[in-house]
């Protein structure tokens, strides 16, 4: 286990604020953009959980391309858990702004379908396509999951009872922010 140092030095506001303020203002807009909720069109009522919406992985990966036009996925581990495949992935793409490449993971489950009136777990009476069809399945249920980290545009806080608003986020304006700055240093 890492210790952390004795003594941590807190940030001053001058270092939070500082630096490229026009940079600051443009990923600002950006994380506006990507928690603004999705189109109504564009969910779905999931076909087994009741009271459930989804985006359909077709736009979530329209979107990675619209927004960040170069992504990939990176399977990280694929396993059977009870009757289901658990897929994990890593979901990489482009920050518009530094060009960095940044990523999310993301995990997605999907039942192996058995012979109607047979157990979940009675192997003998799995389908033949079975892992076929859910192994793609769980891949695209752990794109989805990985790709809601990145904000609301792609399915956060779609299903939650308590929801953050984002429409709060601070306006940055260079001229503003570097006078507050200014101001602020002077009185202390």
């Amino acid at each position: 286990m890492e210790t952390l140092p004795a003594e941590r030095k807190v940030p001053t506001l001058q270092e939070l604020i500082g630096g490229d303020v026009n940079l600051k203002s443009k990923q600002n807009d950006l994380n506006l953009l990507l928690n603004t909720n999705p189109p109504d069109a564009w969910l779905r009522e999931h076909p087994l959980a009741k009271g459930v919406k989804y985006i359909p992985i077709e736009r979530i990966e329209y979107m990675l391309t619209s927004i960040f036009q170069k992504w990939n996925v990176e399977i990280r581990q694929v396993q059977i858990i009870a009757n289901s495949v658990v897929v994990t992935v890593r979901l990489y793409y482009q920050d518009t702004l530094s060009n960095e490449m940044l990523w999310q993971d993301g995990i997605g489950a999907s039942p192996i379908q058995t012979d109607k009136g047979s157990g979940a777990m009675d192997w003998n009476k799995t389908k033949n396509d079975a892992v076929m069809k859910s192994a793609p399945a769980a891949e695209s249920y752990a794109v989805k999951d990985a790709a809601e980290k990145i904000g609301k545009l792609f399915g956060k806080d779609m299903n939650r009872a308590d929801k953050i608003m984002y429409d709060t986020l601070p306006v940055i304006e260079k001229r503003d922010k570097l006078e507050d700055l200014n101001n602020e240093t002077k009185t202390e």
